[in-house]
């Protein structure tokens, strides 16, 4: 079992070969999904923020954008679980506090599935917010004066997909390119679940108002990719595509592009370390890379929690494990939680926000949690103690 040490703020789960070995999520002569410590922030509540709770009702699935200024975070998310009524809240002073819930288009109360916003600035300069909710038919939202009104709803296209747009990235050129998945069932309107899971791209030049028809840059029915989180190597010449892996039977995958999304590799499986779903990733001022995702690399002691990777873009080129794994927070339920809106903020501070079943026995809320990679340097560093963490899952 866990630990607790040094006031809440550093525990550590190491030697996962230990964590693992009596846990019922391994079988006898597996290998143990990881090698490097956990960094356990879960029981630090001085970093816990929350952002919107309502008994007896679900909060998942939250979406954030920050503003340019270095502290304006937006956050939408859904009254359900990814289906339902969209709620839009704001905070002013980098995710401290929240505002309470601020009016919306009417008809984001008939978004299908999870919601993404994104940032996206056109060929003139002018920046605007633009979101969007999925199945069929995907549609987008857009506000012009960052996030105080928005338009309604509408169709991107005659075509749909999941978790959409799971991904937006400038690319170099201007254009923007996004980033989402189906399986078989929400590109037509008349689709049924194939069996093969198709990950597609779609491209705008004119600053997110209209997508081009979508292509698709990977399918399989072998393993099913999904949920792609893009992030731009830091000499700017590399994309990297981290995918879940939805059949359960192989870890997370990654593939890359050497020229802007025209053409990307063929998937290869991830370490254990960075095994998980919905990554969401982003460059602390020392240039190490965190990446947020919910842990389902099986016999993890952290499975089903909301979990972070600390490592190198390199180390993900290389196939590396990283340096640490950190533990959010501690999800009570399955391994419901976790898709994340991360930030970093001028001062390095990182701002993970995100849904789980935070309190035994209620549905989920959403949580913001705050830290910083030099913390994390002297929890592991600074001798807490190692202890065992039991493998789970589900």
């Amino acid at each position: 079992m866990i630990q607790r040490t040094l006031a809440g703020a550093g525990w550590i789960v190491a030697g996962v070969a230990a964590a693992c070995a009596g846990g019922a999520a391994r079988q006898e002569g597996t290998k143990p999904p990881f090698s490097i410590p956990v960094v356990d922030l879960a029981g630090d509540t001085a970093r816990q923020v929350v952002v919107d709770r309502e008994a007896g009702q679900y909060l998942g699935h939250p979406t954030t954008a920050l503003l340019e200024d270095g502290r304006t975070i937006i956050a939408v998310y859904p009254k359900g679980h990814g289906r339902g009524a969209l709620v839009m809240k704001r905070s002013r002073d980098g995710g401290r506090t929240w505002s309470g819930r601020l009016p919306v288009p009417e008809n984001w109360s008939t978004s299908q599935e999870t919601p993404t916003i994104h940032r996206v600035v056109d060929p003139a300069g002018r920046r605007r917010l633009i979101l969007f909710s999925g199945l069929y038919p995907i549609r987008m939202s857009i506000s012009e004066d960052d996030g105080l009104t928005w338009t309604p709803l509408k169709p991107v296209g005659d075509w749909g997909g999941i978790v959409a747009m799971a991904s937006v990235v400038r690319l170099r050129n201007g254009d923007y390119a996004a980033y989402f998945h189906d399986d078989g069932r929400f590109f037509r309107r008349e689709g049924r679940a194939s069996g093969v899971f198709t990950v597609y791209q779609t491209l705008s030049r004119d600053g997110g108002l209209t997508w081009d028809a979508p292509r698709a840059i990977w399918r399989s029915s072998e393993v099913h990719l999904c949920e792609p989180g893009v992030i731009r190597s830091p000499d700017g010449r590399q994309l990297a595509m981290l995918l879940r892996e939805n059949r359960r039977i192989r870890g997370s995958h990654v593939m890359f592009s050497d020229d802007e999304g025209r053409t990307w590799s063929r998937p290869r499986e991830l370490p254990g370390a960075l095994t998980g779903d919905r990554h969401t990733g982003c460059y602390a001022p020392d240039g190490r890379l965190f990446v947020s995702f919910r842990d389902m690399a099986a016999g993890s002691p952290t499975w089903g929690d909301w979990a972070g990777w600390v490592g190198t873009y390199e180390d993900i080129v290389k196939g590396r494990e990283g340096i640490c794994r950190i533990r959010l927070m501690d999800n009570l339920k399955a391994a419901d939680c976790a898709y994340p809106g991360v930030h970093v903020l001028p001062d390095g501070t990182f701002v993970a926000t995100t849904y789980g079943h935070w309190a035994a026995g209620e549905p989920p809320h959403i949580v913001s949690v705050r830290f910083r990679l030099a913390e994390v340097d002297a929890l592991l560093a600074g001798g807490a103690p190692r202890v065992d963490g039991r493998g789970r899952d589900g």
